[in-house]
């Protein structure tokens, strides 16, 4: 069996993170693999998700920049473990994790190396671009999680030929209620008013990064609010912006109004919960939030940014609205607060696309057909390269000893 080796930023409540564990879980799941994990930091909620799948040996290269000593010795230690683990396979998921793991696994010499890009404009500074273009370099294929990334690493320069685009997998488990709750005993259990006729607008999303643009999301139900004062906006999510929006809230005159949950480890009776579900980035690569509003058969209000609108249908499952347009996201919110059966409509709508496109069977065959390619591909140029004896050192062998 071929060892493969997932490489995880942290395990914190991330798109990235999430994925990157659910397809770990799939690989375990299908048995073609063996299937390890090691990981920049092993903060993070998702660890004992790790543990409980049976990874007990999660190395940890614990990172404080890229440029300095500790950067060097971190990658020595991980080509060494790479070698010792016969690791064949190395997958990366996120910027930090392409840079350090595709340097480490070059200087180990592993035979197929593939990062990933999940993200499109927005994020990262033009030297942080520099850097992850020189990983992708050393990369044997780059997974898109969209066919927006796609085309921004293109536009960047990488290979056409040397980008699959794979979007993100669905575990429908996440989205379906565990409870018995009632509608009233789940408002009360989330900290909010049981108001038989009050509506939800809910925005399931981090609050670490400003390209998640909470403000418009804000002046959005602001104008809502106004037309419709009985609406509720939940915001779920954590990080460093909570403070500043809630003070945002506060001055738009929504203190009674929106409700900030922090970390949601209940997802799915959130979105139970939920009339309408919106997401306000100025930049995506293929949001996971949405694939989950959809899922649970919720409309959608979403900026047309990155790769929503591979997976939302205007008019159809929701509405795109512009980036920053906050006067159209709450033109839209409200007409569907108005036009109950039109929402409920379009909620099933997308529950049946995303089931048909957006399954974890789609993604992990994708991925083991991009492993599979590379694979082959290295071993055949791995006989060619014997059979002309130009080799002067053996590269190192694609499957187990």
């Amino acid at each position: 069996m071929i060892n493969v080796l997932q490489l995880i930023g942290s395990f914190g409540e991330g798109g990235s993170e999430r994925q990157a564990l659910q397809l770990s879980r799939l690989l375990v799941e299908q048995g073609r693999y063996n299937v390890h994990i090691a990981c920049l930091d092993r903060k993070g909620a998702l660890l004992d998700e790790a543990e409980k799948l049976g990874f007990r040996e999660i190395p940890e290269f614990p990172l404080t920049s890229f440029y300095n000593s500790n950067a060097l010795r971190q990658i020595q230690r991980f080509s060494r473990y790479l070698i010792e683990r016969e690791i064949r396979i190395v997958h990366t998921h996120d910027f930090y994790t392409n840079v350090f793991g595709m340097a480490g696994a070059t200087i180990a010499r592993v035979p197929a190396r593939i990062a990933s890009r999940r993200e499109t404009l927005g994020w990262r500074t033009n030297a942080q671009r520099f850097v992850e273009r020189r990983a992708y370099n050393l990369a044997h294929a780059v997974v898109a999680n969209s066919d927006a990334a796609r085309k921004q690493l293109i536009s960047e320069g990488v290979r056409s030929t040397k980008i699959k685009t794979v979007h993100n997998g669905l575990s429908f488990d996440r989205i379906s209620p565990q409870t018995r709750l009632t509608r009233s005993e789940l408002l009360l259990s989330f900290g909010m008013p049981d108001e038989p006729d009050s509506q939800i607008v809910t925005i399931v999303a981090n609050l670490r990064h400003p390209v998640k643009n909470y403000p418009m999301f804000l002046q959005a139900a602001r104008i809502v609010h106004d037309a419709s004062p009985d609406t509720k906006f939940v915001i779920a999510g954590e990080g460093e912006l909570l403070t500043r929006m809630r003070k945002l809230a506060e001055e738009l005159g929504l203190g009674g109004s929106v409700f900030f949950l922090g970390r949601c480890d209940r997802v799915a009776d959130l979105l139970s919960l939920s009339d309408i579900c919106a997401l306000s980035s100025t930049a995506e690569g293929f949001s996971n939030a949405i694939l989950e509003y959809m899922a649970a058969g919720r409309p959608v209000v979403v900026t047309d940014v990155g790769g929503a609108r591979e997976a939302v249908v205007d008019g159809v499952t929701g509405y795109l609205v512009r980036s920053n347009d906050h006067s159209a996201m709450a033109e839209r919110i409200a007409s569907l607060l108005r036009n109950r059966d039109q929402a409920r409509e379009m909620g099933e709508r997308g529950r049946e696309i995303t089931r048909a496109r957006f399954s974890c069977e789609a993604q992990l065959a994708n991925t083991e057909e991009l492993y599979d390619r590379i694979v082959a591909r290295v071993s055949t140029k791995l006989r060619q390269t014997l059979n002309d004896g130009t080799a002067s050192v053996s590269p190192a062998p694609v499957g187990k000893k």
